[in-house]
């Protein structure tokens, strides 16, 4: 019996993933170069703040933290990884980014051709909900899951899938785009950060409640190694195989199977729950500014109005 520390036999590539860690820094690069020097080109640009700089940055140390570091190879080997990593990039790096990314490069990328008429669609609230949430549980189904887990092509197409719904999901709470869309009030907003979390539960029930272990590719060993081949180069895999007593994902943890996949569904829940009430209170505390500013706005316009009518009647005193 090994433990989580004995990853390191899988080697560098597998725990640290450094031709993705390039791919981060590229990302980086490109985007401050877009919002600074390049900027200029795009309609409606502005400087970027500070804390969009420092909100991106830590969106892609939290990305390459949860798909180039250990914890992508762990989320392979122990399901309770799995549905940390989950949780982390659909749940907080997502909505984060809304943060991070400035509003007129947002709305420069949907006017793009066909783009707006596709984005339009896919972000209206109840599209967006079912979409993204029912791809979430599809994936979760015991044979879509193995079966992902086993083709790197489809996995990896599948994730990005998953990104990009669950980008549209959070668009209507968190965009701030300057083009001319009707925005949910703050009623809504709350409304369906609630509506997100009931869809969610269904498959962390499922996970949670399960009387058995229902995943292949964390219980089998022949489907774990073949789904070990996603991060592990084949090579390093068969030698590690054949020069020591590694048998399956068991190996690395204490767990049973069926242990690690109720803590999965708890740690998905718990950080969801988490998120969602950092979410609700973001959302209440703006809807409350803003309805206090439109209080103070009409209160501001009643004693314009009064003022001219005072003015206009002191002509004929």
């Amino acid at each position: 019996m090994g433990s989580i520390s004995s990853i390191r036999i899988f080697g560098f590539l597998a725990n640290w993933s450094p031709f993705f860690l390039v791919a981060i820094i590229f990302t980086t690069i490109v985007f401050f170069m877009i919002t600074g020097r390049w900027r200029h080109e795009i309609p409606g640009n502005r400087p970027l703040k500070r804390s969009e700089a420092v909100i991106f940055i830590i969106c892609m140390f939290l990305l390459y933290a949860m798909k180039g570091a250990p914890v992508d190879l762990l989320s392979h080997i122990i399901f309770s990884f799995h549905m940390l990593q989950m949780a982390i990039l659909y749940l907080l790096i997502v909505p984060l980014l809304f943060f991070a990314i400035p509003e007129y490069l947002i709305d420069y990328c949907i006017k793009l051709p066909i783009i707006e008429r596709v984005f339009n669609f896919l972000t209206r609230p109840i599209i967006a909900l079912i979409t993204f949430n029912g791809l979430f549980s599809i994936y979760h189904i015991p044979a879509i899951l193995d079966g992902l887990k086993q083709n790197a092509t489809l996995h990896s197409l599948f994730t990005i899938l998953l990104f990009i719904t669950a980008f549209f999901m959070w668009y209507p709470i968190f965009n701030r785009t300057a083009l001319e869309r009707k925005q949910l009030s703050g009623l809504v907003k709350i409304g369906y950060i609630f509506a997100i979390g009931v869809l969610l539960t269904p498959a962390c029930g499922l996970i949670i409640f399960a009387s058995h272990a229902m995943y292949k590719t964390y219980t089998d060993p022949a489907a774990w190694m073949s789904a070990m081949t996603l991060c592990v180069p084949t090579g390093t895999l068969q030698d590690i195989v054949q020069n020591s007593s590694i048998s399956g994902p068991q190996y690395f943890t204490n767990m049973t199977p069926k242990e690690d996949q109720q803590t999965g569904g708890v740690i998905m829940k718990v950080l969801q729950e988490i998120f969602f009430g950092f979410m609700l209170f973001h959302v209440f505390f703006r809807w409350s500014r803003e309805e206090r500013m439109s209080s103070e706005e009409i209160t501001q316009r009643s004693l314009d109005e009064k003022l001219q009518q005072d003015a206009y009647f002191n002509q004929f005193r």
